[in-house]
């Protein structure tokens, strides 16, 4: 009935039929393009145009727009038609035009409308079900009886003649109803248990979904990181080619005015000896003895035991002709461009050494300033914290956010460190390294202290984030920004003679560590 209404509303008034490039005029009805363009072209001679629906009169043609969204209905209702025809179960004795069946019988095997159902035989064998095509599968193949039992030994479902004269006498019979409703009870536990499977396993794929997307990001992470040190890599190695080629320049400045200066001695030396040979070679050519052995520059060149003095010039040439190659190893030898990949250390704050006014967060990862004392024994009395892990060797490092912070340092300490002196952060003595700052606008230089020895880093940091490197054997501790690329702060060159505990100390705000 629905679907006979709604038909009636897509009919154009002209045709009949359904609407076919529906168009609306200005009074709002709606026609087929090609019912309304002949209607009005039988109107041009009368000289007024008016609605085929309403009698609305337009003294001009009035334009035609498509209906976009009527189309579309229409549409949408010619394709549901469609499929409902192709499921619609129709009534056997209407041959004239398909009418919906509204029951089938299974004795006749037919489907009957509702003219048809009034008029049906009422007996009792006509057993009355909703509309099925396929009603021979109701009926007993052998004794063509409708199916009214079921044999749970065979697990078929027989008629009347089965149980009594049949294969299946004897067997237990239950109707069919009652069997279906047993059926259905264990489908329904099936059921329950196929919800539960689909479940977990829609839990899994979401958990492998999150492992992959977090191996991703790791991935991605571990990506970055790399790319970051092999940039500064490159960068120091450009550096270090800009030094050295400076270097061998400077070099060879050097060694060619040193050569230079030695090169005029000897050609003074060489015109000197010259004029020597020249002198002599007269003196060879005189034939008066007295003037040759009374000239006085050749006496002292005739004395066999005078040794030769070596010249100055010699000397200076030694010296001037070194090894470019010993200084360049000097030079390469000078610069720490040591890096390797590695994951960051797991790094956890110790509580019991954390000062009283420092608390840690539940994941022992971040040590904020507070107001509040919480009079805790053995922990520092400034606002310092230690770290549970230590390291007596390797290599390690781990990342700081210092973000968040107003005043701060981070490094290293030794576990013997005194906790209980007042006015002591780490750095001020023998046993602890840090790198300090504060975080201003515009003034985020720090600087690195031991023993109360400050020195100040020029480089000013600007991501907020830091990192310190440990070389227990080496004897390193170094510090980095984690900028793109990272850039070196400072390195200490020391003997480590105890394990050593990572250390952060804050004033104002929050740090923390970060993997």
């Amino acid at each position: 009935m629905a679907s006979t209404d709604v038909r009636k509303e897509l009919e154009c008034s002209i045709c009949l039929n359904l609407y076919t490039d529906p168009v609306t005029l200005r009074c709002g009805h709606n026609f087929c393009r090609g019912c309304i363009d002949q209607v009005l072209n039988t109107q041009d001679g009368a000289g007024v145009y008016s609605c085929p629906e309403c009698r609305e009169e337009f003294q001009e043609r009035t334009g035609l727009i498509g209906n976009i969204t009527l189309r579309n209905v229409v549409g949408n209702f010619l394709s549901t038609q469609l499929e409902q025809d192709d499921n619609m179960i129709c009534c056997t004795y209407c041959v004239d035009s398909p009418v919906p069946a509204v029951k089938s019988c299974l004795m006749c095997e037919a489907s009957l409308c509702d003219k048809h159902l009034r008029a049906h035989c009422n007996a009792v064998e006509h057993v009355l079900t909703d509309p099925s095509t396929s009603l021979e599968n109701k009926r007993c193949s052998i004794h063509k009886k409708i199916l009214e039992y079921y044999c749970t030994k065979d697990a078929a479902c027989i008629c009347v003649s089965c149980c009594l004269f049949g294969k299946h006498n004897g067997h237990k019979i239950e109707f069919l109803d009652e069997a279906s409703e047993k059926r259905k009870h264990k489908l329904r536990e099936v059921l329950v248990k196929l919800i539960r499977e689909r479940k977990e396993t829609e839990e899994r794929v979401q958990s492998m979904e999150e492992r992959r997307r977090e191996a991703k990001k790791k991935a991605s992470g571990e990506a970055e990181r790399v790319t970051s040190l092999f940039i500064d890599i490159r960068i120091r190695l450009e550096d270090l080619e800009k030094r050295v080629l400076s270097e061998i320049s400077r070099q060879e400045k050097k060694l060619s005015l040193s050569l230079s200066d030695v090169i005029q001695k000897l050609k003074i030396k060489k015109d000197e000896l010259s004029r020597k040979m020249r002198h002599i070679e007269e003196l060879c050519n005189m034939a008066d003895p007295l003037t040759v052995l009374q000239d006085p520059d050749t006496g002292d060149m005739c004395d066999p035991e005078e040794e030769h003095i070596k010249d100055s010039s010699d000397s200076e040439e030694e010296n001037s002709d070194q090894d470019i190659s010993d200084t360049l190893s000097y030079i390469i030898r000078g610069i720490n461009v040591t890096f390797y990949v590695q994951d960051p250390e797991n790094i956890s704050l110790d509580v019991n050494t954390a000062a009283n006014t420092v608390r840690i967060s539940e994941d022992q990862k971040t040590a904020t300033c507070m107001l509040i004392n919480q009079y805790c024994l053995l922990t520092f009395q400034e606002s310092q914290v230690m770290s549970s892990q230590r390291f007596s060797s390797g290599r390690h490092y781990w990342d700081v956010d210092i973000s968040e912070s107003g005043w701060w340092r981070v490094g290293v300490c030794y576990p013997s460190i005194d906790r209980r002196k007042r006015r002591s952060y780490i750095g001020d003595d023998k046993k602890s390294w840090c790198l300090c700052g504060r975080r201003q606008v515009n003034n985020n230089h720090c600087t690195v202290i031991h023993d109360r020895d400050v020195i100040k880093v020029s480089h000013c940091i600007s991501t907020g984030r830091v990192r310190v490197y440990v070389d227990y054997e080496a004897g390193q501790l170094s510090f980095y920004e984690l900028s793109v690329p990272i850039k070196h702060l400072y390195t200490f060159t020391t003997t480590f003679t105890e394990p050593l505990h990572a250390a952060l100390c804050i004033y104002r705000g929050c740090i923390s560590l970060t993997t």
